[in-house]
C-alpha cells in the first residue's frame, strides 16, 4: 500500500475570547475542509470514507490543543493530528484575555491499490 496525497487545503480559525486553543483550530480545520468539495475519489474506485487524512496545526500553545477533538471534526475518512508551534495570540489591552488565530494544514490522502 502506498498513500498518495491528492489533496492540500489550508485554514485559519480563531478564538476570539477565552484562550481555547482547541476551538481555534477546530476552526482552523473546518475553513481548510470548506474550501473543497471532493468528487475525484470516485474516479479511482474510493469514496470519501476511504481517505486518511493529515491534519498540521500551527497553535500560540500547541499542549493546549485537544487533537483528538480536532481529528473528531472530519466528516469523512479517518485521520491523524500533530500540533507544532505558531499561529498568533494577542492579548487585550488589560491583559487578562487574547485572540488566538490557529492556522491548518490538511492532506487527504487516498492508497493507491498498490
Amino acid at each position: 500500500m502506498a498513500l498518495v496525497r491528492c489533496i492540500m487545503e489550508m485554514g485559519m480559525g480563531v478564538d476570539v475570547h477565552g484562550r481555547d486553543y482547541t476551538n481555534g483550530a477546530k476552526r482552523a480545520v473546518f475553513d481548510a475542509l470548506h474550501h473543497s468539495s471532493l468528487g475525484f475519489q470516485r474516479l479511482i474506485g474510493k469514496t470519501a470514507d476511504d481517505m486518511q487524512v493529515e491534519i498540521t496545526i500551527g497553535s500560540p500553545q500547541p499542549s493546549q490543543v485537544d487533537t483528538a477533538a480536532v481529528v473528531a471534526t472530519l466528516p469523512h475518512g479517518t485521520g491523524s493530528c500533530k500540533v507544532v508551534l505558531g499561529g498568533l495570540e494577542i492579548p487585550n489591552e488589560a491583559g487578562d484575555d487574547a485572540m488566538v488565530i490557529t492556522n491548518a494544514a490538511v492532506i487527504v490522502l487516498f492508497d493507491d491499490g498498490k
